[in-house]
């Protein structure tokens, strides 16, 4: 199968250090990917230099056959690349919905003229955004909170707002940065049905960053694992847990001195 991403030998400098060296990562049409390592591993590194944030020192990266190092990042998502971040990036005096509606942007085609005349075209388009928004609201049981405030939501709700937010760009592949950080057990369980039901009903890719190993290997169909910025084991679920060399990046080598 075809993949939609493509990233070879990715390699970046911050000045004289070196944060990430000879990345290589293919994501295929529907894969869950898992990224694993230690606190300072590169991993968000990895995910801001494939969306745009930082331009690779080194290294080639391919969306669906089209080079988008050196894009910016919004054209980066208007080309099918979706994600959420480590840190909330939520705006603190928007609700729930506007949040969700202002994502559908990028997709618009009535323009400025049809915006200020208030064309047939502006108000269909209008329509199936607020539409599709409730949708991706009922879907993240966010639902009842459109008309409040993002930042008067628990912090387990405003994830799953960013996530919505995420979606509603209409994704080829959705990168997640964290998506438990900060949750309860109950919450955990609920996100893990939450991204199994978006994979199903969107058939959209997943690449995803995590923690919590629970969550990793209940999703994910193979998983990378990353030391001081270099892959150090690639495979499934199994693989990596019995891995020695991911057991020693987590729990440290054993002295036997």
């Amino acid at each position: 199968m075809e993949a939609l991403l493509n990233v070879n030998k990715m390699t970046h400098y911050f000045g004289g250090l070196r944060a990430v060296y000879n990345y290589d990562l293919n994501i295929k049409p529907q894969q869950i990917i898992g990224l694993i390592g230690p606190n300072g591993a590169g991993k968000t590194t990895i995910f801001n230099l494939i969306t745009g944030v930082h331009t690779p020192t080194e290294g080639s990266i391919t969306l669906q056959d089209e080079n988008i190092v050196g894009l910016a990042t919004n054209e980066i998502a208007a080309k099918g690349l979706g994600r959420t971040f480590q840190n909330l990036a939520l705006w603190r005096h928007m609700s729930v919905l506007d949040h969700i509606k202002m994502a559908h942007y990028s997709q618009l085609t009535y323009g400025l003229m049809g915006s200020f005349f208030n064309t047939p075209g502006c108000r269909k388009q209008e329509s199936e955004i607020k539409e599709n928004s409730y949708r991706l609201l009922e879907l993240f049981d966010i639902k009842q909170h459109a008309d409040q405030l993002v930042t008067s939501l628990p912090y387990g709700a405003q994830r799953r707002v960013e996530m919505a937010r995420a979606m509603a760009t209409d994704p080829k592949i959705l990168f997640l940065d964290e998506p438990t950080a900060g949750m309860t057990p109950d919450e955990l369980v609920q996100m893990i049905k939450i991204i199994r039901q978006v994979h199903e009903d969107f058939k959209v890719a997943i690449f995803l960053i995590e923690h919590r190993m629970k969550f990793v290997m209940e999703l994910c169909q193979y998983i990378q694992t990353l030391v001081f910025g270099e892959m150090i084991a690639a495979g499934p679920p199994e693989d990596i847990q019995n891995n020695p060399k991911v057991i020693e990046a987590y729990l440290g080598k054993e002295d036997v001195t």
